[in-house]
């Protein structure tokens, strides 16, 4: 009886170590293309998703507003870029003892404002860098998006398609409607099918709300699971119709320690944002434009990116 009970036990605790190995490979390395993705589906337009634009009075609107004779090709330096549909402004601030990079944008469209998988794939653990999926959608501007191959459930829809509707416990998303109108919403108070029925545009999954309606929406302490106070960010952002913040800061570094969320969430309220929305931070957060880095993407041991699963930019 003993020597059975020699033989029983190594062998199950190899079999349940294999095992264990196995959903961690699955869950973090194995590629599983699941569809590639489609073509944007036309949706209808919803109250407060209107595409006909009223241009504020500002340096960057009256760009946009002005005769195809003045517009001509695109203008573009090292921090800007101006045609006649996009206009970004890039600036590097500094927040207490961080970096913070906003690139302000003016659309004639809501067009102009994607979304893109890695290697143009919705799967697990299908990804690419921020720029490398930039570089192949020609995005003038991109951002890291939510990592949503890193998750097993939280509704996907991108370019008003449904790839994922299983919900996800405490969840609050970023809706993108069609016309480019925000909103926020809890993933247990709807389903991804309504979502996509109320005109849903884009759906991410990550959080939570920083800034809605005007109002910081996080309290002092309030932070993404375990993670650290302060950490790299990226959020998005709408100032008003078809006017935009793209946010990302440095952090882990001697050079800038990063923000906690509440810190992000002031930052954009003093900006003038309407609804402001947390996305994948730390390793991940990645700005890029006009083909270049700009921020310094780290987890605390190199300056470089890491491979997300998807992006959204400007284009």
């Amino acid at each position: 009886m003993r020597s059975r009970k020699r033989v029983f036990l190594p062998a199950f605790l190899c079999a349940l170590l294999l095992f264990t190995v196995y959903v961690l490979l699955d869950t973090f390395v194995i590629e599983r293309r699941l569809e590639t993705a489609a073509e944007p589906q036309a949706v209808s337009a919803q109250p407060g998703g209107e595409t006909e634009t009223t241009v504020p009075d500002t340096p960057a609107a009256l760009w946009l507003a002005a005769s195809p004779e003045e517009k001509a090709e695109p203008v573009i330096t090292e921090n800007s870029y101006h045609d006649g549909n996009i206009s970004i402004e890039l600036t590097e601030e500094r927040v207490g003892d961080t970096t913070v990079y906003v690139a302000d944008v003016h659309l004639t469209s809501a067009d102009h404002l994607k979304t893109a998988f890695a290697d143009n794939t919705y799967g697990r653990n299908v990804t690419d860098t921020t720029s490398g999926i930039a570089e192949s959608v020609d995005a003038i501007l991109a951002v890291n998006g939510d990592f949503y191959g890193a998750q097993q459930s939280g509704f996907v829809i991108r370019g008003g398609v449904l790839y994922r509707s299983s919900a996800k416990k405490g969840a609050e998303d970023l809706v993108i409607y069609t016309g480019g109108r925000f909103g926020i919403i809890r993933e247990a108070e709807i389903t991804a099918q309504e979502l996509l029925e109320s005109g849903a545009r884009d759906v991410l999954s990550f959080g939570p709300a920083l800034v809605e309606n005007g109002v910081i929406s996080v309290s002092v302490n309030d932070e993404v699971g375990r993670a650290k106070a302060s950490n790299p960010r990226t959020a998005i952002a709408v100032i008003d119709e078809l006017h935009y913040l793209f946010v990302v800061s440095d952090g882990r570094t001697n050079e800038s320690e990063g923000l906690s969320l509440y810190e992000l969430a002031a930052f954009l309220q003093s900006r003038g944002v309407q609804t402001a929305y947390n996305l994948d931070g730390g390793g991940s957060s990645t700005m890029v434009f006009n083909g270049r880095v700009v921020n310094n993407p780290t987890s605390g041991i190199s300056i470089k990116e890491r491979s997300v699963s998807d992006i959204v930019y400007i284009g």
